[in-house]
């Protein structure tokens, strides 16, 4: 049996193609998804998952929530804390007060390139602690307590 006709080794060659694609592209961020890569390489979702596995063993990407993948860069900072820890920086970088506007659920999903259902359980989790009102279809969120000096959360007193 040849080699191309042999199952073989192909999820090692997709890994190397992948790769290519990655260093030929410095602004791609994120991998195609398994579904894309199947149309494209008409090979099986698992072969998808050990060429995904030789990318991560590399050090060349890892996964994200929602089956992506994303790619690493070297020399590239990556914030691997979870989203809702990332969105209480929001309060300082954008100065935000007690009785602020939170910005809304789409302009943080643009904003840390995840997508607007993964932004909503974050912000779920801020209101639940009490640091943002409760939001809804159409409703502003607005902040409620704000870190102090030293990076605890003071609440609102009315």
């Amino acid at each position: 049996m040849s080699q191309e006709a042999s199952p073989r080794g192909t999820f090692q060659r997709i890994a190397e193609q992948l790769k290519a694609e990655i260093d030929a592209d410095p602004a791609m961020a994120e991998l195609p998804s398994v579904a894309e890569l199947i149309d494209k390489y008409e090979v099986s979702r698992g072969v998808f998952l050990r060429a995904f596995g030789v990318l991560r063993k590399e050090g060349a990407a890892e996964s994200v929530p929602g089956g992506r993948w994303r790619v690493i860069r070297t020399g590239q900072p990556t914030d691997r804390r979870p989203l809702a820890e990332r969105l209480v920086d929001v309060f300082v970088d954008d100065g935000l007060v007690v009785g602020a506007a939170f910005p809304s659920a789409s302009a943080l999903s643009v904003r840390f390139g995840v997508s607007r259902p993964t932004v909503t359980k974050g912000l779920e989790k801020l209101e639940a602690a009490g640091w943002l009102s409760a939001g809804g279809q159409g409703k502003v969120r607005t902040v409620r307590a704000v870190p102090n000096a030293r990076g605890a959360f003071v609440a609102c007193r009315s």
